[in-house]
């Protein structure tokens, strides 16, 4: 076994890591990280950053703005998660992983301190990543909160601008079962006199962020207020029509940063037609096949899987199959009840522990008029699936990260 694969081996299993296992890994205050911040001597101080949170959306703003950083020849930085292949997706600079080697002599340094400390897999993953781009001396990063905000292990930057996506019901075990609860959280990242951008107006939530950044005398700017429908028409590379809040909320952001003396207004055209090339970005409604056509995409909580039904009423078909496949901490039966009756399913469950079994899966869904059988893994649901449809089928694979990590890995397998 490589170095890098040991390394590897010990980050996912020694450690509390939420994917994996959910709430036993969520701390509840920034004690860890900053003790963490401490022993690297506080790389999160060494670079400029963008701070991106929210519900849905933030992983394909913070690549949008990623994207148009390095279009305008800026050495950038990009903190995303979770991962769907390759561990090192999570770090990027100008869009290349870390390399496998800086994984290692990472872990190889600090490993002995973060075991006494007690360190959580992703609190030590943010570490590696404001390590590796203060040794690369980026000109920017962008960070994406892994989750909520206000606790979460990326909330120890001091970023030129905060931007916050759509809020929607998820994580609520750690959040909130609210809008605004969840509103609250999100508007941790909102930093003192550090301008924030509202990606959408939601009239429950609107009042949290208003409140936060009064508190910290934040200028604040809803997209809407001034980016108008015409400055949408862009050539995005990336696919869905819910990516036009996204794309409203990043426009506002570069209208911000570019007062605050980045260059960068002029790139944006170029970037965004092409942002999955520069920054690496997978499962956003990413075609795989043209016959039959196949699409994954990511979206697993209310809102995402609304959208991306919305999405596939679009297209037109002879029959549409869903491999599907949930976490056993997401709202089930709301979900369940959106699905199409007509589709044939394939109901499946992801490799990690939190997976949804998935002939349990298959039961609630019956109870919704879903029809379909239940495979142990990714790939035999896929294999049955790919068996069962005609050239003029659409085959959509989703309902977890997780699944369409699965399913990706067997792709480049």
């Amino acid at each position: 076994m490589s170095r890098y694969q040991e390394t590897l081996d010990w980050l996912f299993q020694q450690l509390p890591m939420y994917q994996r296992i959910g709430k036993a890994a969520y701390k509840s205050d920034l004690g860890n990280t900053w003790a963490l911040m401490e022993i690297l001597n506080h790389p999160q101080e060494s670079f400029k950053s963008v701070h991106v949170a929210g519900t849905n959306g933030k992983g394909s703003s913070s690549h949008m703005l990623a994207a148009i950083f390095q279009e305008a020849g800026y050495k950038t930085g990009l903190y995303t998660s979770p991962h769907l292949v390759d561990f090192r997706e999570r770090i990027r600079i100008n869009g290349d992983m870390i390399p496998e080697d800086a994984v290692v002599e990472f872990v190889d340094q600090y490993q002995a301190q973060f075991s006494d400390i007690g360190l959580s897999f992703f609190e030590m993953t943010v570490g590696m990543a404001f390590d590796y781009f203060r040794k690369e001396k980026v000109d920017i990063a962008i960070i994406e909160v892994g989750m909520g905000g206000r606790l979460d292990s990326t909330n120890v930057i001091q970023p030129e601008l905060s931007l916050i996506t759509h809020i929607g019901l998820d994580h609520t075990q750690f959040l909130g079962d609210t809008l605004p609860k969840i509103a609250g959280e999100k508007a941790g990242i909102i930093k003192s006199g550090v301008p924030v951008v509202i990606s959408e107006r939601q009239e429950e939530c609107d009042a949290v962020f208003r409140a936060k950044a009064k508190e910290m005398k934040a200028p604040i700017y809803f997209a809407i207020d001034s980016i108008s429908s015409a400055r949408l028409y862009l050539n995005l590379d990336l696919k869905g029509d819910y990516q036009e809040n996204n794309l409203r909320g990043v426009l506002c952001a570069v209208d911000q940063l570019e007062t605050l003396g980045w260059q960068v207004k002029n790139y944006v055209e170029p970037a965004l037609a092409k942002v999955t090339k520069l920054t690496g970005l997978r499962g956003r409604w990413e075609i795989t096949q043209e016959k039959p056509l196949t699409i994954c995409d990511t979206g697993h909580n209310l809102t995402g899987v609304k959208a991306i039904m919305d999405q596939l009423k679009k297209h037109s078909y002879r029959q549409l199959h869903i491999v599907w496949g949930m976490v056993n901490d997401k709202a089930i039966k709301d979900i369940l009840r959106i699905m199409p009756q007509s589709a044939f399913y394939y109901f499946t469950q992801a490799s990690i522990p939190r997976a949804l079994d998935a002939e349990e899966l298959k039961r609630e869904a019956l109870k919704f008029g879903l029809a379909g059988k239940a495979y142990a893994d990714v790939e035999s649901a896929l294999m049955a699936a790919q068996a069962n449809t005609l050239s003029d089928d659409l085959l959509f694979i989703g309902g977890s990260t997780f699944v369409v990590a699965d399913y990706l890995s067997f792709l480049e397998a």
